[in-house]
């Protein structure tokens, strides 16, 4: 059974606490849970629980902007040929639409242009420069991407092509020369909010232009794209972020465009309270999939076409790559757990660097992603592409995998990302010798304690204070995501109902109660079938992390505890 540490939040000032209860007229455990997400006042709860659009900050403070708009506006009236160039993942289909129907919208002569993973490789790339000065483009406007891009960019300038960079991605210490860049961490950029998605920025763009052209309301029908984005590309879910995943889930669930409303058939969620997580879990695995396995740009296509009919082929196509993409993954998880247990010794090894000549670049970050779940270790999955080890690099708390690789960078040939993924590229003869610095740099970070993940619980509660009402504000606290995430609760000494029993792939259910209370609520713990014999062969007593979640049955809602860990009182 994994080892896993229990971190109980320090107490919040108790006279903040009382002050907030009492205005919002809420218990204390639930005004805790605010004042931990830096909520203390009527005003700030009132931001919190009812966002709306006068709260999002003006897309002028973001530098270049001005620049930009006026750029865009004058590409339209003079029927300029434009060309967004966008990214293969969920954000960069979601920005590409997003700007793609914005502009057609406004008039504008505009097409767009995903890269091929497999073809292209990631970013600006100087043959997709070749591409656009074949369209005849004279203005492209890249989304969740480019601002890496110098070389590539000088080299579009030098033949007559504007470039504008909306990106969100860290830039390096020179910027493209571009006609504009917007990316929030530009250095010395203003604009009050630093972690934007991809589609984020574009919408900021595209609300920068129609407040020149006044037309502001425009682009808040593209707020579901920008929360598709957001959620999977796993942004903070505070701030603007916040605001536009909250409204942009409501139009997903209320009226979704055709494509959502066939990828959500498709994915058997059905029309209506479709989640952050699900969006995690079940839809961008399926946007994601085309892009990793074949073309993404059958998800723009999905996402921009108004026809159902259409729409529910194309939703057909994601299902069958996403259907393929998990054997895939399966198979590459597989030969690397091998690789893992003859390579490396979890007692020494602070790192994990894998290279396989035939995995599938499509899938190496989502297998780097469940090595770091499975051996809490930074992890680098290359393979080879046209005689270049390229991949991903997915991290754990405390280790900043972008920094790592920017002290790695006289052995790489290309690199990018941010503090917690990484794309990489470089020769293969260099990958001992790189294999070898990366984890001298994780041993030389990293401490033991580092190594051993933490649940940060929220609250010690009891199962009597878990009221109708509790529940309603606790849902409301949506959509979860960093640094807005689910609350974690500790029961003790809880007891279990019934009787235990395993489903799915290794899944716990089963009813949880507690001395003094007649209340029992369901509980799910995935992959945590191990604790199946133990409850039910005599253990009395447990203690229970969990989060609150909403299982829909039989026509109705009910609560359901989602298991984060569980410790065994054994006498």
């Amino acid at each position: 059974m994994k080892k896993k540490r229990w971190v109980l939040k320090r107490r919040p000032d108790q006279l903040e606490v009382q002050l907030l209860a009492d205005s919002l007229s809420v218990s204390e455990s639930l005004a805790r849970l605010l004042v931990f997400r830096k909520i203390k006042t009527f005003q700030q709860a009132r931001r919190y629980f009812r966002p709306t659009l006068e709260f999002l900050h003006d897309p002028f403070l973001m530098s270049g902007m001005e620049e930009a708009s006026l750029r865009v506006i004058e590409a339209i009236t003079s029927n300029e040929k434009i060309v967004v160039y966008g990214d293969y993942d969920v954000d960069g289909a979601c920005s590409t639409a997003l700007m793609y129907l914005f502009l057609r919208e406004l008039g504008a002569n505009v097409s767009y242009f995903i890269p091929n993973r497999l073809k292209d490789g990631y970013g600006i790339s100087r043959s997709g420069v070749d591409l656009m000065m074949e369209k005849n483009a004279t203005l492209v406007i890249s989304v969740d991407c480019g601002i890496t891009a110098v070389e590539e960019v000088a080299y579009a300038r030098e033949h007559g092509v504007d470039f504008i960079i909306s990106d969100h991605h860290q830039p390096k210490d020179t910027l493209p020369p571009a006609f504009a860049v917007l990316d929030p961490l530009k250095p010395g950029d203003q604009y009050p909010f630093k972690y934007l998605a991809g589609a984020g920025v574009a919408f900021k763009l595209a609300q920068a232009v129609s407040e020149r052209i006044g037309k502001r309301e425009l682009p808040f029908k593209y707020l579901d794209l920008v929360a598709l984005a957001g959620a999977a590309d796993i942004v903070p879910l505070v701030d603007e972020n916040r605001i536009m995943a909250r409204l942009g889930l409501d139009q997903i669930n209320n009226a979704p465009r055709a494509g959502l409303r066939a990828l959500l058939e498709s994915s058997r969620l059905g029309v209506g309270g479709l989640t952050s997580g699900q969006i995690v879990f079940s839809l961008a695995p399926r946007i994601n999939a085309v892009g990793r396995m074949s073309d993404a740009k059958v998800a723009v296509e999905l996402l921009v076409t108004q026809d159902y009919d259409e729409a529910r082929k194309l939703a057909k196509v994601l299902e069958e790559e996403n259907s393929e993409r998990r054997r895939i993954d399966e198979d590459t998880l597989n030969a690397a757990l091998d690789r893992v247990e003859e390579l490396y010794d979890a007692e020494t090894d602070r790192a994990i660097v894998l290279h396989g000549d035939d995995w599938h670049p499509g899938v190496v970050g989502i297998v780097a992603s469940r090595l770091v779940e499975k051996y809490y270790r930074p992890t680098v999955m290359l393979t080879t592409v046209d005689g270049v080890a390229k991949g991903s690099a997915r991290s754990i708390q405390n280790f900043n995998i972008y920094e790592t690789l920017r002290e790695c960078e006289d052995l790489l040939l290309h690199f990018g990302g941010h503090q917690a993924a990484a794309g990489l590229s470089l020769e293969i003869g260099r990958i001992d010798e790189f294999r070898e610095r990366f984890n001298r740099l994780a041993g030389d970070r990293l401490s033991d304690e580092d190594l051993i993940p933490n649940i940060e619980i929220d609250s010690k509660i009891r199962l009597s204070e878990i009221t109708p009402k509790f529940l309603r504000i606790v849902n409301q606290f949506a959509p979860f995501g960093p640094q807005n995430p689910r609350p974690v609760f500790l029961l003790e000494d809880a007891r279990v109902a019934g009787r235990p029993r395993i489903v799915g792939h290794n899944h716990l259910l089963f009813s949880v109660k507690q001395d003094g209370c007649d209340k029992v609520f369901d509980a799910i713990g995935f992959n945590f079938g191990e604790y199946a014999a133990p409850l039910q062969n005599g253990v009395e007593r447990f203690d229970l992390v969990f989060g609150i979640d909403k299982l829909f049955r039989d026509g109705r809602t009910y609560p359901q505890f989602k298991v984060r860990d569980i410790q065994l009182n054994e006498e």
